[in-house]
């Protein structure tokens, strides 16, 4: 799975990169990659960002520490985790777990508590938006893909697994 956490308002309905609201029933034109013109739904963005508060941005000196914690939570489930990337907005993990999209839901819950609890000092209370994103992964190539995605974020704390050295005959 390749699990995709937003930091608490870091991404909300009218954003200029595009989004989706819950169920589709509101979406943008583009997207991330292809943003929508800046006018498309101002209005929604104003009223956006006149209540919601605070972005949540993780500090620099806070991404490795959320980081582990996640890579703790995940190891400690038994579960194999083959990337992790912590950057201000945003968390990305590659890793095996169950087929259910509701254990699934739970799992990346319980890797955000996690990762608050962790930072905690420096970010008290909600550091995560609800939900997240996970994307079930296809084939070896898109693992592949996802793998070097997470591996390549800009301004992000970043591990990979390491596989241990093959025994030679």
């Amino acid at each position: 799975w390749h699990i995709i956490l937003s930091t608490w308002n870091s991404w909300l309905p009218g954003d200029v990169r595009g989004f989706r609201s819950s169920e589709h029933k509101i979406h943008s034109s583009g997207d991330y990659k292809n943003p929508p013109p800046v006018e498309e739904h101002a209005a929604l963005r104003r009223y956006h960002d006149d209540r919601a508060g605070e972005t949540i941005l993780i500090p620099d000196e806070c991404k490795q520490v959320a980081g582990e914690a996640i890579i703790e939570k995940l190891t400690k489930k038994k579960f194999r985790v083959l990337a992790v990337a912590v950057s201000t907005t945003h968390a990305h993990m590659l890793v095996e777990l169950p087929t259910d999209i509701r254990k699934v839901r739970a799992i990346a819950g319980q890797c955000k508590t996690a990762s608050s609890h962790a930072i905690r000092d420096q970010i008290p209370g909600r550091v995560w938006a609800g939900g997240g994103k996970p994307i079930r992964i296809d084939d070896p190539e898109h693992q592949r893909n996802v793998f070097y995605y997470i591996l390549n974020q800009e301004n992000a704390w970043i591990w990979r697994f390491n596989a241990p050295p093959q025994e030679q005959n």
